[in-house]
């Protein structure tokens, strides 16, 4: 695998935005939040930029977001991309690893949180397969936005040191709705 430089951003940069924009919008085509809500995740603090660097150029991106109290504190996984070359390199395990990392690290998190497009195709199959060899855990429920075509499902990472997690998809959707209606939230 490549030497890798995992930097996480909390403050809008436009240089770097520049590096990420392209991984983003590859992987993301359509329905993907807007540079303006990014930035406005950041400026909020509400999410953070995480880039995977090789040479000085961005090969992998994420954002993130963090929410819950306490004993349920949660980082959730909004978007994690590697540019489209260098997909099936393993360099999306190890963007993953650095996150659980620079969550524990840095805001004793519990678990991880993702929402995968629920569907029967080759690429679906492959992304939900994708999370389920890094140890996350597929719900059976099936949540279908207003506003978005697909339906979705929750999928969850323990990292509290429990291997159980209840198959309670809709509360997941709670968690995730409510981040993404603050994310979306103009101030």
């Amino acid at each position: 695998m490549l030497e890798l430089e995992f930097r996480t951003i909390k403050k809008w940069d436009e240089v770097l935005w520049a590096q990420i924009e392209r991984i983003y919008h590859e992987a993301f085509p359509s329905g993907a939040k807007t540079k303006v809500i990014l930035r406005s995740m950041l400026e909020r603090q509400i999410g953070c930029l995480h880039i995977g660097v090789h040479h000085g150029g961005a090969v992998a991106m994420a954002v993130t977001g963090l929410g819950g109290k306490d004993k349920d504190r949660m980082m959730m996984i909004d978007y994690l991309a590697v540019e489209q070359k260098l997909r099936g390199s393993g360099i999306g395990t190890w963007m993953l690893e650095q996150l659980k990392a620079w969550a524990l690290r840095e805001h004793g998190i519990t678990g991880v949180i993702i929402e995968v497009e629920s569907g029967s195709t080759d690429a679906h199959q492959e992304r939900i397969q994708f999370w389920q060899r890094s140890g996350f855990i597929l719900t059976s429920y099936v949540h279908q936005y207003r506003m978005v075509p697909e339906p979705y499902q929750a999928m969850m990472l323990p990292l509290d040191g429990s291997a159980y997690v209840r198959d309670d998809g809709e509360a997941l959707f709670r968690y995730i709705n409510a981040f993404h209606k603050i994310a979306y939230r103009k101030s």
